[in-house]
Order: C-alpha cells, then sequence, then structure tokens
C-alpha cells in the first residue's frame, strides 16, 4: 500500500482566538498611558450582584523614566472618568487604589487600578 503526498500545500484553515475581556482592559489601559506604562499584573475575578453580572480587575502598572512617569500622571487623573470602548461591556467603576513613586536611580512610578465591569445584556 503507498501513501501519496499531496503535491500542493493543504491549508489549514487558522481559528482565532476570541480576546477576552481581561485582555481587552488591558490593551485600553495602555493606549490610555500612551503605551508609557507596563503591565506588572492583572487579577480578574467574577462579580454579580442581584440584577447585574460582570468582572473586577485589578491592574498593576510600571511606569519607568521621566516621561513614562508623566503618563502616569496624567493616567492617575484621566482613569476615573474615561469612557472606556469595550464592545458588549460597561465599566461601572475604574478607580486608582495605590500609588508608589521612586526617584532614584531613575524615576519611577507603581500605579494600582480596579475596574469593574459589567456584561451589556
Amino acid at each position: 500500500m503507498s501513501h501519496e503526498t499531496p503535491s500542493h500545500p493543504v491549508s489549514v484553515p487558522r481559528v482565532r482566538r476570541r480576546r477576552t475581556t481581561g485582555e481587552k482592559l488591558r490593551d485600553a489601559l495602555c493606549a490610555l498611558t500612551s503605551g508609557l506604562g507596563q503591565i506588572e499584573s492583572h487579577k480578574e475575578r467574577n462579580w454579580a450582584s442581584i440584577t447585574f453580572a460582570g468582572t473586577r480587575h485589578s491592574i498593576v502598572m510600571i511606569f519607568e523614566g521621566c516621561e513614562a512617569v508623566d503618563a502616569g500622571e496624567h493616567f492617575i487623573d484621566a482613569l476615573p472618568e474615561h469612557e472606556f470602548a469595550i464592545p458588549g461591556q460597561l465599566v461601572a467603576d475604574a478607580a486608582i487604589v495605590a500609588v508608589d513613586h521612586a526617584l532614584g536611580p531613575a524615576p519611577r512610578m507603581v500605579v494600582t487600578c480596579d475596574v469593574l465591569m459589567l456584561d451589556e445584556s
């Protein structure tokens, strides 16, 4: 019994993985920092009330260097009132919960924020 190899490569369709809500949120936060903030950690847990369901996110971002620290300061000011555009989600609350500054050897700031996202029905 012989096995023949096809003369042309067989195309296997690639399945695109859907990005998670957390990934979309991280992208939106990085965009808000003009790409100068780096995500150090991200914790996500389900959240629900009697009428709503969603996720609560705790994210730690690092800003290193003068330009990045300036972007971090803007991030701190802008986050609570920022209008997010994440399909299927409503950001119900976004708050800065901790800020740590260090001056040497280079300016560095660590910002922790909490974000509550509700599933839109």
